[in-house]
C-alpha cells in the first residue's frame, strides 16, 4: 500500500510542471487528495485539495491562479498542473489522503488530518 508524487524537476522562472499523484494497493476514487509543499527550512503546508467527486477544488492564495488540481478516475492519477513558475515555489511537494474523507471542506489544509502521505517530489524553479 503505497501513495507515489511524481512528476517534479527543474524549471525556469515562468515555466510549467504537471505532478502526478498515484497509489498502489489501494485506488484514490473514493477519497480527497491534497497536495502539500516544503520549501527548505519552513514548514509543509497545503497547496491544493480536490475532492473525491472532483466537486470541490481547494487553493492556496499563494498558488491560486496558477495552479489546477484535478483527477483522472480511469488513471486512478490526481495532478497539480503547474504553471507560471517563480523560484519561491521550489521545494519537496507531496500529495496526502486519509483514505476515510470524500471532502475536508475549509479542513483541507490542515496537515494532522492526513495519514498518508506520499514519498514527494522535488520542484526546482531557477531565476
Amino acid at each position: 500500500v503505497q501513495l507515489q508524487a511524481s512528476g517534479g524537476g527543474l524549471v525556469q522562472n515562468g515555466g510549467s510542471l504537471r505532478p502526478s499523484c498515484t497509489a498502489s494497493g489501494f485506488s484514490l476514487h473514493y477519497y480527497v487528495v491534497t497536495w502539500f509543499r516544503e520549501a527548505p527550512g519552513k514548514e509543509r503546508v497545503g497547496i491544493s485539495s480536490i475532492s473525491a467527486t472532483a466537486d470541490s477544488k481547494y487553493y492556496a492564495d499563494s498558488v491560486r491562479g496558477r495552479f489546477t488540481i484535478s483527477r483522472d478516475d480511469a488513471k486512478d492519477t490526481v495532478y497539480l498542473q503547474m504553471t507560471d513558475l517563480k523560484p519561491e515555489d521550489t521545494a519537496v511537494y507531496y500529495c496526502a489522503t486519509d483514505r476515510k474523507t470524500a471532502d475536508y471542506g475549509s479542513l483541507w489544509n490542515k496537515r494532522d488530518r492526513y495519514d498518508f502521505w506520499g514519498q514527494g517530489t522535488q520542484v526546482t524553479v531557477s531565476s
